[in-house]
């Protein structure tokens, strides 16, 4: 039978193997293969602006917004509004069209590649949509190193737009992003070219999280040790989701003065180590978990959501919350509104605002505090204490335990795992993994936390960095020589970019889990262990054993 789909992007994706009739993720399929048309536009777009480029001739920020957000949108989990992407495809195919113009203008040759003429007729979309999905690229292993250039795009677009959102911006990353795609587009390139992308890939991803770390830290100050409230208050709230601060500075500066809190959730929760964000006495907690506990958070949490980023749950049919979601920037969600920016880039959270008042207080479901704020400047504050700890053996080694949380129940692994560290062990985390074990009583080593939480997945770049500086205040010449052992959970394309940035660093033996990524072929899957150790995971206890830290 012919697929109505195929997505392998993720890591709950159907049977290890592929979605073939809807995505797990909820995602319909029309939605995917609408995806897959925008996909193929942004190839074309990036070809023609490619060339200009080449030619020394500016294309414009419009592409470059074009380009990032198309590709943010496509994430797992961030858009759904079927409608959205494809009002995104007509804007891409226009601007193609006046690429291509310019590129005649100036007597410029566009290599020839697979087109849709810009014509609005639905139907015809449709049909070519079916064309140029995942599997249009037969060679396995080619598409294996392809998907896994565009997935790591994906994430670094993400990335990206926080910065942008911020007013840091670096064309040379653009650029990097629109050739990368024109030469998977119009190149043949083999697989140790393609090999060699990949980890050029991973070392812009490098650059594109420094940017963002530099963007968030400039604007907000640096993440600092904080007590974090998970309890709720008796005041209406509004609960934010996703990972743009931006959003969330403006949504405080609105509701300052309303009588309305603002929680975070999920990925949010890291917004509490920044000291700009602590004037806000309205700016009361975290609520709740990871991002795929929403449904029944959400329902008790009694008032509006507003999604900034992915992490999107698709509301059962009686969901009570749907109507207070909103969406904003590169998400979406049939039936929701959808918060937009004037032309200032200033968001209007009115009418959140006032169906907020209207709402209950936010039912609690814990109480009590979590610590967090260990990014890179934090902890190398604490670096002689850190240091010494290492030198007298009260911290025998660091377990790097970043990416992501999902639903699978395999997911146990990372609690387990964590409980059953031994004492003298200490957990460095990003992402939204760490609600696996973040609120469990580790304790701590001569005053250090048991879990350095250095904040969003974004933040591994914190992690990179502490583990740079650990390198050169031991006098090692390898990052592989340190304490250090790395067993990461992924689930989607953000952590994808910070795995290519890890192997771009020369970082070996990552252990990645619950499962390794369906996009891997075996041949591309054999290239990673023998090159660079990549590797699954097994049981608790025999991982325990493999990473030297019980007999």
């Amino acid at each position: 039978m012919e697929n109505n789909m195929f997505c392998f992007q993720c890591q709950e994706t159907a049977k290890g193997f592929g979605c073939t009739l809807k995505g797990v993720c909820g995602k319909n399929a029309t939605t995917a293969r609408a995806m897959d048309l925008l996909l193929f536009v942004v190839r074309g777009v990036s070809v023609a602006a490619d060339q200009l480029h080449q030619h020394s001739l500016p294309v414009g920020e419009e592409v470059d917004n074009f380009i990032v957000d198309a590709l943010f949108c496509t994430i797992t989990n961030a858009n759904f509004d079927d409608e959205s992407i494809m009002k995104r495809i007509d804007k891409g195919l226009a601007m193609r069209d006046d690429l291509k113009r310019q590129a005649a203008t100036e007597g410029i040759p566009l290599p020839e590649v697979d087109e849709l003429s810009w014509t609005g007729n639905r139907a015809a979309y449709d049909a070519k949509a079916a064309t140029v999905g995942v599997l249009r690229e037969k060679n396995e292993d080619l598409r294996s190193l392809k998907e896994l250039i565009v997935y790591g795009l994906k994430g670094m677009a993400a990335y990206l737009e926080h910065a942008m959102r911020l007013g840091y911006n670096d064309e040379s990353i653009h650029r990097f992003m629109q050739n990368a795609i024109a030469k998977i587009t119009t190149e043949y390139l083999s697989a140790d070219e393609l090999t060699a992308l990949v980890l050029k890939t991973g070392e812009v991803g490098v650059q594109t999280m420094a940017l963002l770390d530099k963007a968030n830290t400039s604007n907000y100050g640096n993440p600092e040790i904080t007590h974090v409230n998970i309890g709720a208050g008796t005041r209406p709230g509004i609960l934010i989701s996703g990972h743009d601060l931006h959003d969330l500075e403006e949504l405080l500066e609105q509701t300052k003065d309303s009588g309305v809190d603002i929680y975070t959730h999920g990925e949010m929760l890291p917004a509490h180590y920044y000291p700009a964000f602590k004037k806000y006495a309205h700016f009361a907690g975290n609520y709740g978990n990871a991002w795929w506990k929403q449904r029944e958070e959400f329902t008790s949490f009694n008032g509006p959501i507003l999604f900034t980023t992915n992490c999107i749950v698709p509301p059962l049919p009686n969901a009570t919350y749907k109507e207070r979601m909103f969406t904003t920037n590169s998400t979406g969600y049939p039936g929701c509104k959808h918060i937009v920016a004037d032309e200032n880039g200033q968001k209007d959270y009115t009418e959140i605002i006032e169906i907020a008042k209207q709402c209950a207080a936010p039912t609690e479901i814990e109480h009590g505090e979590i610590i967090g704020g260990f990014a890179h400047n934090q902890v190398l504050q604490l670096a002689e204490k850190v240091v010494e700890a290492v030198k007298s053996g009260a911290i025998r080694k660091f377990i790097v335990m970043a990416g992501c949380d999902g639903r699978m129940r395999g997911r146990d692994y990372y609690t387990s795992f964590a409980e059953m560290l031994p004492k003298d062990t200490v957990i460095l985390t990003a992402g939204c993994a760490k609600y696996r074990y973040n609120k469990l009583a580790l304790g701590d080593i001569n005053g250090i936390p048991r879990v350095l939480d250095a904040g969003q997945c974004n933040d591994s770049y914190s992690l990179a960095v502490i583990a740079l500086k650990l390198k050169e205040v031991f006098g090692l010449h390898d990052i592989n020589e340190l304490p250090i052992v790395y067993n990461i959970a992924w689930y989607e394309q953000k952590a994808v970019i910070v795995l290519l940035a890890l192997l771009s660093l020369g970082v070996k033996e990552i252990h990645l889990g619950p499962t390794l990524p369906a996009f891997l072929s075996p041949n591309v899957a054999k290239v990673l262990v023998e090159n660079f150790g990549i590797s699954g995971i097994g049981t608790v206890e025999s991982d325990m054993k493999k990473f030297g830290l019980i007999n």
